[in-house]
């Protein structure tokens, strides 16, 4: 009987991943693998099947003894971690097949994996497993039709300790009737939204309720409503289902702004316990959604088009969290400030801001390419201060900017978020069905954010927070103290973000100033050894306490630019050196 390991690879410290915030509730991960375990499900019954998902666990050396086949699925941002899995299931000589949105792309660059099973999989996965099992497997497997998602098994939530996680999650629709420049998700799965029905979503949420899960539920799709006709067919089931079930599913998802102006689904959303939505605003700035082809975030006749949408929804009973890009073609440097006094005005807790980056496969990376301004591949890291093409904006001037929206929108005192907390909760319409209910759980994270927050920087903004709610609106305590550990994590993130960008700026700094010093340095030979060593001493010391102050989580940006900084070092040092007999000295 084969047995396969199917291994999550990690994730880098981002706003998305919450981590930060999750210690505090106990959990581990924000969410489980819902791609891996629905691969999972379409499996036949002769295999043994284990998940690892390295967020949770580490991945351990009997894990690859044990494993005749290692599956892997992974996003572009988790391709370091997948590049550690392959080569340790190369020398534990276990065969890797990978799949997800990070192999469908990249593959051509991806090392040492044996099989891609690309694209969506479900008519393809089945091909694979029978010409592996025959001794005939082909290196790529590719679907070239979309399949219908009513043929995806139930996602194998059995394979993972649930409670782990601080949210489950599942996928109604794939697929996004709208084409915006800088988005790869039409080019992975379409544009015509192809969804699950009632029956499958329902069996899905009684696996859930029978393993035990009661809290969060996220509803993965890219667009919810990108087929409004089958949302709304859906949602009355989901109602039904929570009501006889006294709501033990908090639902939230992604949608498009244009939810804003349809009053039945919205009501129908919220009826069905959702209580929150995520939307891609990205900017208020009309002329740059035009230019990346966001039209449906903008109205011919309503300048204050999306701060009314997010007031329409809020007011409907959703919380919105939302997304924002910096360094959009059309951005002028009005734009920071534009983007901050939106964010605030819209009460918008969690408000996900970015530099732009050019994915390949988008129609905005084909437009740069023949622009001649792509630079390099995009990371996919959220949380990187960085550009992978020419501007139109001055470089230093957004990258700049950048960093003062999120130090003002995250600031070490977090007044910013908690007023917009405040303004936000005052203008979501309460929920009779549905009160967040606050048991152990909810008490040890108050007690554990009292503790840590109050006695910080934030504490006078928190305490302020947290006295207003229990005074106007005490049924959402819960959400209260659910947005106050999540301020700590967003906080965290940005100063962690902004000091990683500082420490790169400052090694630059450093060789300049080195390169200076070993312009000076005596011709004497024995006093330029002793000068050398002593400025490269001085210099990695430097260094080092500098690097010794970003939290170890997000060294790994680093690692990178350390490495160029000690190669230029040592580059300075062989051309001094050259020609004579001096010893040169390592900067390891």
């Amino acid at each position: 009987m084969p047995n396969a390991l199917l291994v999550y690879p990690k994730f880098p410290p981002s706003y998305w991943g919450a981590q930060y915030a999750l210690e505090f509730i106990g959990k581990k991960s924000a969410m489980p693998p819902l791609g891996l375990l629905t691969v999972a499900g379409m499996f036949p019954s002769g295999y043994q099947l284990k998940v690892v998902d390295m967020n949770v666990d580490p991945l351990k050396d009997e894990h690859l003894e044990w494993a005749d086949m290692v599956f892997t699925s992974t996003m572009i941002v988790q391709k370091d971690s997948l590049r550690d899995v392959i080569e340790r299931a190369r020398r534990a000589k276990v065969p890797v097949v990978a799949g997800g949105p990070h192999p469908t792309t990249f593959y051509e660059e991806i090392e040492g994996v044996d099989h891609f099973v690309l694209d969506e999989v479900e008519n393809t996965f089945g091909e694979f497993l029978e010409d592996f099992e025959n001794g005939r497997a082909q290196r790529i497997y590719r679907s070239p039709a979309k399949p219908s998602i009513k043929d995806a098994p139930p996602p194998r939530y059995d394979l993972i300790d649930i409670h782990a996680y601080g949210s489950m999650a599942l996928q109604f629709s794939r697929g996004c009737p709208f084409d915006c420049e800088f988005c790869d998700i039409t080019k992975l799965f379409g544009r015509v939204p192809r969804t699950k029905s009632a029956e499958q979503i329902l069996a899905e949420f009684d696996v859930l309720y029978n393993l035990g899960w009661r809290g969060r539920m996220f509803l993965v799709d890219d667009n919810f409503i990108g087929n409004k006709r089958d949302a709304m067919r859906v949602l009355p089931e989901i109602a039904r289902w929570q009501k006889a079930k006294n709501y033990p599913f908090s639902l939230y998802t992604e949608a498009s702004v244009n939810l804003s102006g349809l009053d039945d689904l919205l009501d129908a959303m919220v009826d069905a316990g959702f209580t929150m939505a995520f939307l891609g605003i990205e900017t208020p700035n009309r002329a740059a959604l035009l230019k990346t082809k966001k039209a449906q975030n903008t109205h011919r006749h309503d300048d204050n088009f999306l701060l009314n949408a997010v007031r329409k929804i809020q007011e409907k009973g959703l919380e919105v969290t939302a997304g924002f890009i910096l360094g959009l073609d059309n951005d002028g440097e009005d734009a920071f400030d534009a983007q901050i006094e939106f964010i605030q005005q819209a009460g918008i807790p969690t408000a996900m801001v970015g530099l732009l980056s050019a994915l390949k496969g988008t129609d905005l990376y084909q437009r740069l390419q023949k622009e001649g301004r792509l630079l390099e591949e995009s990371s996919g890291n959220n949380v990187s201060v960085s550009l992978n093409f020419r501007t139109e904006m001055d470089r230093e001037v957004l990258i700049q900017g950048y960093k003062r929206v999120l130090s003002t929108l995250y600031d070490p005192g977090l007044k910013n978020y908690f007023d917009r907390c405040l303004t936000m909760l005052r203008r979501v319409k309460s929920r009779s069905h549905f009160t967040p209910k606050i048991g152990k759980a909810e008490w040890m994270a108050l007690a554990k954010s009292l503790k840590r927050q109050l006695l910080s920087r934030q504490g006078p903004a928190y305490l302020k927070f947290l006295l207003a709610v229990v005074k106007e609106k005490p049924r959402v305590f819960s959400d209260a103290v659910r947005l106050a550990i999540l301020g700590y994590h967003f906080e965290k993130t940005t100063s962690q973000q902004i000091a990683v960008d500082e420490f790169k700026r400052y090694l630059e700094a450093e060789f300049e100033l080195f390169k200076q010093v070993v312009a000076r340095i005596a011709t004497s030979e024995m006093q330029r050894i002793a000068e050398i060593q002593n400025s490269v001493r001085a210099l990695l010391y430097r260094v080092h306490l500098k690097y010794d102050q970003i939290h170890e989580d997000f060294r790994y940006c680093l690692a990178d630019a350390l490495d160029s900084f000690k190669r230029s070092v040592e580059s300075q040092i062989e051309e001094l050196a050259s020609g004579s007999r001096l010893n040169v000295p390592t900067t390891d």
